[in-house]
């Protein structure tokens, strides 16, 4: 192989690894606290878990409440604060007053120092 050739190859396969690399540092949800479709208890505040430090200026997140008894489908915002974790991979959303019985969907947005914005949701019901 003429060394042109081992330089291409040399140069491809470095750019393969550095995009593989960069591809898995985006957050994903590792868990959430309520779990996805938990059915219980009001919580006080909700965690989401990540696999990555967030930049917490450009993560967020916001409460809905999807459905409530005797008003299906009137998705309606819930005031709620969001700040990061004591572990720089959790963000925690706080209800400004306690939830009442419904279905919540908390919509969130997380970034990771390679600053690409990744979406999700979780629902949950109260009782």
């Amino acid at each position: 192989m003429s060394v042109f050739k081992s330089c291409v190859v040399a140069v491809a396969i470095s750019s393969s690894l550095l995009l593989s690399a960069v591809a898995q540092a985006h957050p994903k949800l590792l868990s959430s606290t309520p779990a996805e479709g938990e059915n219980g208890q009001a919580p006080a505040k909700i965690e989401l878990h990540f696999s990555e430090s967030l930049v917490t200026q450009f993560s967020g997140a916001k409460l809905i409440m999807t459905d409530m008894p005797g008003m299906p489908n009137s998705p309606m915002g819930v005031k709620a604060s969001v700040a990061g974790g004591g572990d720089p991979k959790t963000m925690v959303v706080t209800p400004a007053s306690p939830l009442t019985t419904g279905t919540y969907k908390v919509e969130w947005r997380a970034v990771s120092s390679d600053t690409h914005p990744i979406t999700g949701a979780v629902t949950f019901k109260v009782k």
